[in-house]
């Protein structure tokens, strides 16, 4: 009998973990090569695990919403060969090292049950120091109010640094046992001092309190919240997975940068009137429909192209300014969700090709199939808050972006037309623009001049130069 191992897949440079969803299989169903036998889920996308072989399953490792690293063995499948010609001797699993080391499978097994509170960061992002946290550590972290700047500062014994169960555990037993005035000195001591700190079993059904010193300020563990109570004629909808990961990723989004928006209102009449020219031909010769997405993303790049700070991240005190220039489009999901599948070197194609790229990235978000990569590695988002027939919004800035732009619903309008001749009034298509930016490092004068020139690429639109 030849058993080949079935790996959670790599799905993508940041992601660590997967969470399963769904198993489409179960023991004993015989499966074809590449059809799909589980989806998972990234805080990112869903996605298929399709079968590396054809056979038989014997052996499912992992639970539906089980959390599970990448490079684990989740499945086993019987190919009914010679063991000698079983794929698992020619390539081997992926063998990871202990997440948890020191850590019991019965400690592991006992901590998952602990739910998962957010406190302004999530289980598969890096921190500012380039460091990885587990579901577990994040988890007790939450629990006992430590926020993320301080677990970044912790000593870690893990693969790489990274912190563990046993880490975290004793340095909060440390933090109960030594009050000091913040707890940067804790960390600042822990650091100097880095002999093992013995510890004693710890419950964490009952945190243990801090003992009271006078005069002495204490580092409080964070509240436990009281029981929601709901009464009178209501419903109750329980968030799903995506929903509650848009909700952390926007309160986080709103604590880490300091949101300022900018309006402006642009004249496109002439892209319109260029639009509804050549969509008929645009769309028999190249088989797409012409939006005005791909418009608007060309005119973005342009703007990027003069003002690069707009395309950069902050780490810690420093800023990031990416050469690449990434453009993510935020696409509504048939459920009411909202996904940013992300248009890798935007500033590389032309009209036709944005479009292309535009429309296959959107048709596969409402389908199902966009794929890990397809969502990462944005530099700036783009969002058309006009499609719901808004005029205008304030949109929060994808994090680790700086900057953030809206459009609004094109309406016609009169206006007042300057000329040399004099002033008139025309009825003219006009649109609000609005953009969100980081304050931190983009002020209003260059948020206001980059809005300007966006502005400007859109009213000098030459539909003429682009066939």
């Amino acid at each position: 009998m030849a058993l080949v191992n079935v790996i959670m897949p790599k799905l993508g440079e940041s992601i660590m973990e997967a969470t399963v969803l769904l198993w489409h299989k179960q023991v004993g169903d015989f499966v074809k090569l590449d059809e799909t036998l589980l989806d998972i889920a990234t805080d990112k996308v869903d996605s298929e695990v399709p079968s590396p072989v054809e056979g038989t399953l014997v052996e499912v490792l992992c639970k539906e919403n089980d959390i599970i690293p990448i490079g684990s063995v989740i499945a086993r499948i019987n190919t009914g060969g010679e063991e000698s010609n079983s794929i698992q001797n020619t390539t081997p699993a992926i063998q990871l090292p202990d997440p948890f080391p020191g850590t019991s499978t019965e400690e592991i097994e006992q901590d998952r049950i602990i739910p998962y509170q957010p406190s302004g960061f999530t289980p598969i992002e890096k921190g500012v120091n380039g460091r990885f946290f587990s579901p577990l550590v994040m988890n007790i972290a939450s629990r006992e109010g430590i926020p993320f700047q301080e677990l970044e500062r912790m000593q870690g014994t893990g693969n790489e640094g990274r912190v563990t169960k046993k880490d975290i555990l004793d340095y909060l037993e440390y933090r109960h046992k030594h009050v000091l005035s913040s707890p940067v000195e804790i960390v600042a001591e822990k650091a100097n001092n880095p002999q093992p700190i013995p510890r004693e079993e710890i419950s964490y059904s009952q945190p243990t309190p801090a003992p009271v010193y006078h005069q002495q300020p204490q580092v409080q563990s964070a509240p436990i919240p009281a029981p929601i109570n709901i009464s009178g004629n209501v419903e109750i909808i329980e968030m799903d997975r995506m929903r509650k990961l848009i909700s952390e990723h926007m309160t986080r989004s709103k604590a880490t940068s300091a949101h300022v928006t900018s309006f402006s209102e642009a004249d496109v009449t002439n892209l319109v009137n260029w639009r509804n020219k050549v969509k008929n031909d645009f769309e028999k010769r190249e088989g797409e429909k012409i939006t005005f997405t791909p418009i608007f993303i060309e005119a973005i790049t342009k703007c990027l192209k003069k003002f690069p700070l707009l395309n950069a991240s902050v780490v810690g005190e420093t800023i990031v300014v990416k050469k690449d220039i990434n453009i993510g489009m935020a696409t509504a999901l048939p459920n009411g969700n909202l996904i940013v599948p992300v248009i890798k070197g935007a500033d590389q194609f032309n009209i036709t090709g944005l479009a292309k790229q535009v429309n296959k990235l959107a048709n596969n978000a409402r389908n199902g199939k966009l794929q890990p990569a397809d969502t990462q590695e944005g530099t700036f988002t783009f969002t058309n808050v006009g499609t719901f027939g808004s005029l205008m919004g304030t949109p929060i800035i994808n994090q680790p972006q700086v900057a953030i732009l809206a459009t609004g619903a094109i309406k016609k309008k009169p206006v007042v037309i300057e000329s040399e001749k004099g002033d008139s009034i025309a009825i003219r298509h006009m649109m609000f623009v609005s953009m969100s930016y980081d304050h931190r490092i983009i002020d209003g004068g260059m948020g206001a001049s980059f809005l300007t020139e966006f502005v400007k690429q859109l009213e000098g639109f030459d539909g003429s130069k682009v066939f």
